[in-house]
């Protein structure tokens, strides 16, 4: 399960904003989630409640922005929704594809107290 792995480097990050803003946690924090990143959103809950117990995170609300994926056909330039990296283009068939959006996995923002 990588989304532990996730969690915990999430946690490294706000404790790194904390320290340096000279708080003492989190009240919220706000993620950027693409559906192509390879987050498994239930696991990533359930490691969440776990690795969170006693960090900067435990009591921090999480917002999460699913954020979609887009592509855009290298051939004809049509840009158009995807579900898969494997996914052809809607107009030409083609697969030689830009990604434009969906891959993201970040911390879009943290509010500290």
């Amino acid at each position: 399960m990588h989304e532990l792995s996730i969690v915990m480097s999430i946690i490294d990050i706000a404790r790194h904003e904390v320290e340096e803003a000279q708080a003492m946690a989190v009240e919220e924090i706000e993620l950027d989630i693409g559906s192509l990143s390879g987050v498994e959103m239930d696991a990533l809950e359930f490691a969440w409640k776990q690795g969170v117990k006693r960090t900067v995170l435990e009591h921090a609300a999480m917002k999460v922005n699913n954020i979609s994926a887009k592509a855009e056909c290298m051939d004809c330039r049509t840009e158009f929704p995807i579900d898969h990296y494997y996914d052809a283009c809607p107009v030409c068939k083609g697969h030689f594809l830009n990604i434009k959006q969906g891959k993201e996995l970040r911390v879009k923002s943290l509010t500290v107290t």
